[in-house]
């Protein structure tokens, strides 16, 4: 069974993870440097045309070696919509035994702050990363950062739940079901507090 490693360096995360994932029995909460830590897969929440010079991508390619954004850029490059949409991944081997893949998980299309706290786009990462190590019988372990709490200046609750309501979709196969169009638009506002549905 995969096991998902939430890495933080913000208390306020951690505490938000502890909170929301307190009933998950695969899943390990650690303050530290998650370009340190030993798993199958560590995770980039990168943008979506593979740019990996700046913020925790930066640190990542600095650990495993800048050939990686060459790389992921030639695999989105052969896509046909020539980027990496958000709610998609890609997997890359890293030559490292540590940590044998990067999965690239874009939170934003762009590297920018403006629409990202109030956007879904830290579920909708979570779920392709869980996707892409469920599909791939290599990935037991998953080292994985805040989502959208960097550059994107999601509120660190908001991503916690956020990423535990993709989780519980993926993982506990709890898939929401939805009666009537009033009901998405419920779900959306517990997705984030902050989005509007309106704004005329």
């Amino acid at each position: 069974m995969l096991h998902i490693k939430l890495v933080y360096l913000e208390d306020e995360l951690g505490n938000s993870w502890r909170n929301d994932f307190s009933e998950c029995e695969n899943l390990s909460i650690i303050k530290g440097d998650i370009t340190k830590i030993k798993s199958d897969a560590v995770v980039s929440p990168a943008n979506s045309f593979g740019f990996m010079d700046g913020g925790l991508d930066w640190h990542l390619s600095e650990r495993f070696g800048w050939h990686l954004q060459d790389e992921l850029q030639l695999k989105i490059a052969q896509l046909d919509e020539k980027e990496l949409l958000i709610g998609r991944s890609i997997t890359l081997e890293t030559g490292d035994s540590e940590v044998p893949f990067l999965i690239s998980a874009p939170t934003m299309r762009v590297p920018m702050s403006f629409n990202i706290a109030t956007s879904v786009n830290a579920f909708l990462a979570m779920k392709a990363i869980l996707i892409a190590c469920i599909n791939n019988p290599k990935i037991e372990t998953v080292t994985i950062p805040g989502l959208c709490t960097g550059c994107g200046r999601m509120p660190f609750h908001i991503a916690s739940n956020q990423m535990f309501l993709a989780y519980d979709e993926i993982i506990n196969r709890n898939y929401k079901q939805y009666e009537t169009f009033g009901d998405t638009q419920k779900y959306q506002y517990r997705l984030n507090e902050k989005g509007l549905i309106w704004d005329y």
